[in-house]
């Protein structure tokens, strides 16, 4: 759509080129317009697209009273505690037609009226979890409960397992026959000990099961000084370390084919497995090093090894070497659910370690 102004300017110039000996269809052509286009705005000049001034009205538009009619029965007694998709079918049950379900709604939006209408609490936004990172270990825990089948169809054995989050490591773990939060809390007690955990030195991070948010759980961490930190509901990748380790452990290659006989056989294998885990497997996020000489501080040495190794190898060799050598710098921070611009500041805690939350 072209302003009358602007009709005129591009009329003047294919004039100006014509006067030049142009030919007007070419002239035309250039600025992309028909000859008959510039014709008939020739004959027009001032007169508007009209376009822009038609008003259209739809034959089929509510009328005032109609709409105040939909307005009065989605705020009435009987109804106005119901959607739209409620309203409609019971108005036909009663041989009434006022509008379609899509009019109703469109109707109640621009009256601000589309919103929850039942006595049930409404449903809550949840924001992602506060960015977390952690830069040594003991300072951010992951956990979680996984099920263990048994020799009983339908019943289960439940392995409570808790790993640092910076070095991977295996910090606790225990199996049980059921659920409850009373025996998380004794397993969280049993690392704070072994590990020395002092108050506010870890945050405990885990999804929003009933063992994670229990009464003697939660006690139990504010006496010990640990800071929960929950998922999301029903969002599992607010919690991947743990999903991650639980896949890990299910897709061993001597994961029993078979289930569990006892908890006793559950336990003995998930020794073995934790052991393996802990101090054989070469970990690919950490550059592969074991988790327990990442949690011990070995993984420095052994990396600055590594580069003097590959070093060397490429002075013997220098014509196999296209580049730099292999990265083997150890990895500094581990993230827990981080933004996507991570913006880091240091955690306000009194005694809080080189510990840093993504802004």
């Amino acid at each position: 759509m072209t302003s009358p102004a602007a009709r005129i300017d591009i009329v003047t110039m294919i004039d100006q080129a014509v006067c030049s000996g142009a030919r007007q269809s070419m002239a035309c052509n250039i600025v992309g317009l028909s000859l008959r286009t510039v014709q008939r705005w020739k004959l027009a000049s001032s007169a508007e697209d009209g376009r822009t001034t038609r008003v259209q009205q739809p034959s089929n538009a509510l009328t005032a009273p109609e709409r105040e009619q939909i307005l009065a029965i989605a705020k009435s007694a009987e109804f106005g505690q119901l959607p739209p998709s409620q309203i409609v079918p019971r108005l036909a049950d009663q041989g009434i037609y006022i509008a379609s379900e899509s009019t109703f709604y469109r109707v109640m939006r621009e009256e601000n009226l589309v919103k929850h209408r039942q006595a049930a609490r409404p449903a809550q936004e949840r924001s992602k979890p506060r960015a977390i990172c952690a830069t040594a270990p003991n300072q951010l825990y992951s956990w979680d409960i996984t099920y263990l089948p048994s020799g009983v169809k339908g019943i289960y054995f439940y392995l409570y397992m808790f790993i640092d989050i910076y070095s991977r490591k295996v910090v606790g773990w225990q199996v049980y026959r059921d659920e409850n939060s009373d025996q998380a809390a004794a397993v969280m007690q049993d690392i704070c000990a072994r590990e020395k955990i002092q108050k506010h030195q870890v945050i405990l991070h885990s999804d929003n099961g009933s063992p994670m948010k229990g009464a003697t759980m939660l006690a139990t961490l504010q006496t010990l000084g640990v800071m929960p930190s929950f998922s999301r509901p029903a969002v599992s990748n607010d919690n991947p370390y743990s999903e991650s380790m639980f896949r890990t452990l299910k897709y061993r290659p001597d994961y029993p084919k078979k289930a569990f006989a006892d908890v006793a056989q559950a336990r003995n294998w998930v020794t073995r497995f934790v052991c393996w885990y802990n101090n054989e497997h070469r970990h690919s996020a950490i550059k592969f090093v074991t988790p327990a000489q990442r949690h011990a501080g070995r993984d420095i040495d052994l990396l600055t090894a590594r580069t003097a190794v590959y070093e060397a190898a490429r002075a013997a060799n220098p014509l196999r070497w296209s580049g730099s050598i292999r990265n083997w710098s150890p990895v500094k921070e581990v993230h827990l659910n981080p933004d996507v611009s991570i913006n880091e500041a240091t955690m306000p805690a009194s005694n809080m370690p080189a510990f840093k939350k993504a802004a």
